[in-house]
């Protein structure tokens, strides 16, 4: 089967309160997922990119809370961002970032991996 690059291109966020499990804030395909990806820029907000994750987020209504089983990747994912808020802008990343993204690519394969057995 063949997408067009429109339908390649989603985009998932989270809302995260520190209190409950994080929430779909928005999400969307094409237009609607550049839409989001520029908002987040304009604003500051750390952007991550993982298919696999975004495909099995993009399940999910608007409002939901993330599923159990994605706790531990999404946790990941949101320490990743807090770390970038603190990383300076235009300088390389550190291994130490690099190693953390490598981490949270790694927990959600292994994730989808055991959903499709």
């Amino acid at each position: 089967m063949e997408f067009s690059e429109e339908q390649l291109k989603r985009a998932v966020a989270l809302y995260y309160d520190g209190n409950q499990a994080p929430k779909i804030s928005a999400k969307g395909e094409g237009e609607q997922a550049e839409e989001i990806i520029r908002i987040a820029e304009e604003h500051g907000v750390p952007l991550y990119d993982n298919a696999p994750l975004v495909e099995l987020l993009a399940e999910l209504q608007l409002g939901d809370e993330i599923p159990e089983a994605l706790y531990i990747a999404v946790a990941h994912i949101i320490s990743f961002a807090y770390k970038m808020r603190n990383h300076v802008v235009g300088e390389p990343a550190t291994d130490s970032e690099k190693e953390e993204a490598k981490l949270i690519e790694e927990e959600a394969s292994t994730y989808i991996e055991k959903r499709e057995l």
